[in-house]
Parts: structure tokens; C-alpha cells; sequence
């Protein structure tokens, strides 16, 4: 049975699963879905047309789907969707998507965002992440799989961030931060490759050592991107833990931290 508190406000249109839970001076919005297993703390709000999946756990003076922070936002119906066994510690805050991009905002599932952290509108978050303390990305903004981003973390409006990436504490990414790297300081520059991270998601040995390798051709070898792109593509034919660095090099974007 779903455990309302009384002091908590839900919009007659929103739909809970029949386990959800929802604390002291919590708003559910209209057009709300909550899946089973859920847990809101108190004084969470939860805005309109927002779709949030099984077993999310959503801290004290949450928010979730509010509308844009963009001055184009014109009261156009946009959304926010997240997937299954996300966690958002207090004061973290996720806003809609505009009518201007995507119009949704985008989170999968298993991440977790410490308290403060803010995913703004149009991003899409993929799986597993952790947005440390703080850690703050403006709109437009694509994370993948396994991202890290450190206390204090920023990333600029229409930067994508790889997967298995690790932003140290106070970097500030300008540009696009390739997969399986890692970066520090304002702007952010590469430090090496994340392979700690690696190792712990279970990447071999000689996989690890072939990123390293990879890294070395984009930023070392006095090569042109596009000249380094080529040779891990060809490499990723044998290396299949490659294919996800030469796929993001080849796709355009604001350019790559160098």
C-alpha cells in the first residue's frame, strides 16, 4: 500500500506504485509516474510530467523536473525521465527538458548523485554514474556509462563526457572528454587514462594497457586527431574495448580536452 504522509501534497493525475513512499511536505506534481519501490524523503518535490522508475531512493529538499533554467523556455509541456535504482542525496536537483533540444531530460539507472550535485535541462546521464559533491553539468550535456565526477566538477553546455571517465575534484570540462579518460583543473586537461576505474569494472590487463596506448597516440605522439582516430579504429578490430573511444573520436562535437 502506498505511504502518503499527511502533510504531503500529490496531484490526482500522478500515478504510484502501490509500495511508494512519500514523506513529510513532499510534492508529487501532475502527470507524475513513481515506480514501485520508491522512497521519497521529506520535503522532495517532484515536478510535472516527470517518470521516475523502480527502487529510486530521493533524499530531503530534493528536486526533480522543475522547468529549465533557460531563458528560451516558454512553458512548453517538457519532461524528465529516470530509469531504476538511481540515488539523490539532499539538495540535488534535476530540471526538464526544453522545447528548444530533446525536450527530456534524461537519467538511466544505478546512479548516484551526492548532495548538491545538479543535472540540468536536455542532458542525458547514462548508467552508474557518480556525480560527487557538488558536481554540477549545464544543459545539453551527454554523460556515459561509469562516468566519475569529482566534488566540484563542472561541465559546459554541449560537452559530452565518455564513459569510464574521471573528472577530478574542481575540473571544469570545456571540451568533450573522451572514454576511459582522466582530467583535472579549470580548464580541464588530460592526466591519463582512469585506469584504477578500469580495473575495478573488471577491464584486463592487456585491455588497459592497449587504452593506455590509445591515449599516448591522441596525446603524445605529436599525431592529428583525425591520424590517431584512424589507428585506434584499426586497433579496436582486435581490441574490442577500443571501439567505444574510436566511435566517440569520430563523432563530432566541441572538440576533445587536449
Amino acid at each position: 500500500m502506498t505511504a502518503v504522509h499527511t502533510s504531503a501534497l500529490v496531484d490526482a493525475s500522478a500515478t504510484l506504485a502501490c509500495d511508494v513512499a512519500v514523506g513529510p511536505y513532499s510534492i508529487v506534481g501532475p502527470d507524475v509516474v513513481i515506480g514501485e519501490g520508491s522512497v521519497l524523503g521529506s520535503h522532495v518535490v517532484i515536478g510535472a510530467r516527470t517518470r521516475l522508475g523502480a527502487r529510486n531512493r530521493i533524499y530531503q529538499f530534493t528536486s526533480i523536473g522543475e522547468i529549465a533554467q533557460d531563458r528560451k523556455y516558454g512553458g512548453e509541456p517538457t519532461t524528465t525521465t529516470i530509469g531504476d535504482d538511481n540515488t539523490f542525496r539532499e539538495f540535488s536537483t534535476v530540471h526538464a527538458g526544453t522545447a528548444q533540444d530533446r525536450g527530456d531530460t534524461a537519467i538511466g539507472n544505478g546512479n548516484l548523485f551526492l548532495a548538491y550535485a545538479h543535472v540540468a535541462h536536455d542532458c542525458v546521464v547514462g548508467n552508474l554514474t557518480t556525480f560527487s559533491n557538488n558536481a554540477q553539468i549545464a544543459g545539453h550535456v551527454q554523460i556515459g556509462d561509469w562516468a566519475v565526477l569529482g566534488a566540484f566538477a563542472g561541465v559546459h553546455q554541449f560537452v559530452r563526457i565518455g564513459a569510464h571517465t574521471m573528472l577530478a575534484a574542481y575540473a571544469v570540462a570545456l571540451q568533450d572528454v573522451p572514454p576511459y579518460m582522466m582530467v583535472q583543473g579549470y580548464p580541464a586537461k588530460p592526466r591519463g587514462t582512469n585506469s584504477e576505474g578500469l580495473r575495478r569494472r573488471g577491464f584486463s590487463a592487456d585491455d588497459i594497457l592497449q587504452i593506455r596506448r590509445a591515449y599516448k597516440l591522441i596525446y603524445r605522439d605529436n599525431l592529428t586527431l583525425e591520424e590517431a582516430r584512424a589507428k585506434i579504429e584499426a586497433d579496436s578490430a582486435r581490441v574490442p574495448a577500443l571501439a567505444p573511444l574510436a566511435k566517440f573520436l569520430a563523432t563530432p562535437g566541441r572538440g576533445i580536452v587536449r
